[in-house]
C-alpha cells in the first residue's frame, strides 16, 4: 500500500495485512486489517500513529513517498496498544530528535512497552499543538478502549483522528468509505469490532460520541477504511448500540451441562426459584444452545448460575468455554454460582465456583453439589441455593440516579470522598470535586480526573 492522499496535506502512511485472520488473539479477522497512521504535511510535519512493528519498513517507504523522514517535526500517539506503538523505538532510533505527544497515561504506557524514557509531551483536555499553518486539538477519550485513548482534532480541514474509535478489521486499499465494494460486509466487520472492542465500554462509547466535533467532515480511525459519508451512521450505529435499555426485572440465566439429566433437575429446580423471587430467568443445555448465545446471555444476566458434571475430575469443555468467554469488565453488582450433581469426585462445580469468584462475580461461600440423583430434599436445598446467590445480586432496577459528592475511579476504584479530600497530593479536605484541579490524577493508578464518574 502506497500512501494516499485524503486532502490536502492530510496522507495515509499505514499499512494493509490482508492475510491476517485473528487479531490480537480474540478477534477474527476475516477480510484482514490495515494498521493505519496519517502523515500532516505544512509548516510542520507530524504523525499520527506508527504501526505493527512487522511492517515498519513499508511504514517508512509511505512516509517517504511524501516527505523524507528528517522533516517529520512531532509523532502523535492516540493510544499506544502494540499494534499502534509497536515501531515508535524503531522511528525513535532514527529520527531521535523527533517529539512524541501523548496523553499522561500514555506516556506510561509507551515507556512500559518501550522500555525507554521518550521525549514524550503530555497533554489533557483543551490543549493544542499550533503547527503555523493550523491548530491541532487534543480531546482525551479514556477507556476507548484503554485509559490512554484520545482524539486528535484538525479544525482547519474539519478532521477528526479517533484511533480505534469507529474503526474496523476490514481491508480498503483506497482507505476511504465511500469506494467500498462490499458494504454490507463492511458493516458486518464495523459491527463486529465495535462489539469485540467497546462492547464493554458503553458508557465511555457515549461520552467519546459527544466529544466528536460537530463539523466533522473526514474521521481517520486507525484500523479499517477513514469515514466521510458514513460518519452520521456510524455514529448512530454507536449510540444505539450503547445506550441501555430500561430495565424494569432483573434477569437470571442458568447454564448448564448434563449426562444424565441429574445436573438438568437440579437447574429447573433452580430457575424455578428465581422466577418466584421476580427474575426474567433463562435457562440453556450448553450442548443444545449455540455457544455464541450461551454467550450473550451470560453478559446480559444480573445472576448466573453455572451448573455441570463432573468428568475426568474436571468440567467438560463446553462449560468452560462460555465461561472463559465473558468479559469481566462489566459485572458490577452481579452475583454468581456453581452447581452440578456428580459420581465420584465432583471437582467440577468447585473449579467453576472458583473460577466465577475470580471474574469478581459476588458470590456464596461454596457451590452446591449432590451425589447422582438428586432428591427432593437436594431439590428444595438447590432452590434455596439460587435464592442465596439472588440475594448477592445488587443491580438496581429503575433506579433514580442520586446526586452523590463522591467520584470513583473508572480503572481502579479509588474513590474520592471531597470530606477527606486528597491531602498527600494538594488537595485539601472538604474540596468540591468542581474545584480539584484538572492536573490531579488518582493517587492508586495516575489516570486523569476526566477517568472518574459520579459514584452511585
Amino acid at each position: 500500500m502506497s500512501a494516499i492522499k485524503l486532502r490536502e496535506n492530510i496522507w495515509s502512511v499505514g499499512v494493509l495485512n490482508p492475510s491476517l485472520r485473528i487479531f490480537d488473539i480474540v478477534m477474527e479477522s476475516k477480510y484482514g486489517t490495515s494498521y493505519n497512521a496519517y502523515l500532516l504535511t505544512g509548516e510542520k510535519n507530524v504523525l499520527i500513529e506508527t504501526v505493527h512493528t512487522d511492517y515498519f519498513d513499508e511504514y517508512l517507504d509511505n512516509i517517504r513517498q511524501v516527505i523524507p523522514l528528517e522533516d517529520v517535526d512531532y509523532l502523535i500517539m492516540n493510544h499506544n496498544e502494540p499494534d499502534h506503538s509497536g515501531s515508535v523505538a524503531k522511528l525513535m532510533a532514527i529520527c531521535p530528535k523527533l517529539e512524541i505527544i501523548a496523553t499522561k497515561a500514555g506516556k506510561k504506557h509507551l515507556q512500559d512497552i518501550t522500555n525507554l524514557d521518550l521525549p514524550c509531551r503530555t497533554v489533557a483536555a483543551g490543549d493544542t499543538l499550533d503547527l503555523g499553518d493550523r491548530v491541532l486539538e487534543f480531546i482525551p477519550a479514556p477507556m476507548l478502549h484503554w485509559a490512554d485513548s484520545m482524539f486528535t482534532w484538525d479544525s482547519k480541514n474539519k478532521t477528526l483522528f479517533t484511533c480505534d474509535f469507529l474503526g474496523a478489521h476490514f481491508c480498503e486499499p483506497t482507505m476511504l468509505d465511500k469506494n467500498i465494494h462490499a458494504k454490507a460486509a463492511y458493516e458486518g466487520e464495523f459491527a463486529y469490532y465495535y462489539a469485540g472492542i467497546f462492547g464493554p465500554f458503553k458508557p465511555s462509547v457515549l461520552a467519546g460520541l459527544d466529544k466528536m466535533p460537530a463539523d466533522v467532515e473526514l474521521v481517520c480511525p486507525s484500523h479499517g477504511p477513514c469515514l466521510t459519508e458514513t460518519i452520521s451512521k456510524a455514529k448512530e450505529c454507536y449510540r444505539t448500540w450503547s445506550t441501555p435499555a430500561p430495565k424494569t426485572q432483573r434477569t437470571a440465566f442458568v447454564v448448564y451441562a448434563s449426562a444424565y439429566g441429574c445436573t438438568r433437575t437440579l437447574a429447573e429446580a433452580a430457575a424455578k426459584a428465581l422466577e418466584d423471587e421476580g427474575y426474567a430467568v433463562t435457562t440453556a443445555d450448553v450442548t443444545v444452545v449455540p455457544y455464541a448465545e450461551c454467550v450473550k446471555l451470560a453478559h446480559e444476566a444480573d445472576v448466573l448460575l453455572v451448573g455441570s458434571p463432573t468428568i475426568n475430575r474436571a468440567a467438560p469443555k463446553a462449560v468452560w468455554d462460555v465461561l472463559t468467554s465473558i468479559d469481566p469488565i462489566n459485572l458490577k453488582g452481579k452475583a454468581a454460582g456453581a452447581f452440578g450433581a456428580y459420581g465420584w469426585s465432583g471437582e467440577a462445580a468447585p473449579m467453576l465456583h472458583t473460577f466465577l469468584k475470580g471474574l469478581r462475580y459476588a458470590a456464596p461461600e461454596a457451590p452446591f453439589r449432590v451425589l447422582f440423583t438428586p432428591t427432593q430434599a437436594d431439590l428444595d436445598a438447590m432452590a434455596e441455593y439460587a435464592k442465596s446467590v439472588a440475594a448477592l445480586c445488587t443491580v438496581p432496577v429503575d433506579a433514580p440516579k442520586t446526586e452523590c459528592g463522591k467520584w470513583v475511579c473508572s480503572l481502579c476504584g479509588y474513590i474520592y470522598d471531597p470530606a477527606e479530600g486528597d491531602p498527600a497530593h494538594g488537595v485539601a479536605p472538604g474540596t468540591p470535586w468542581e474545584q480539584v484541579p484538572s492536573s490531579w490524577s488518582c493517587p492508586l493508578c495516575g489516570v486523569d480526573k476526566e477517568m472518574f464518574k459520579k459514584a452511585e
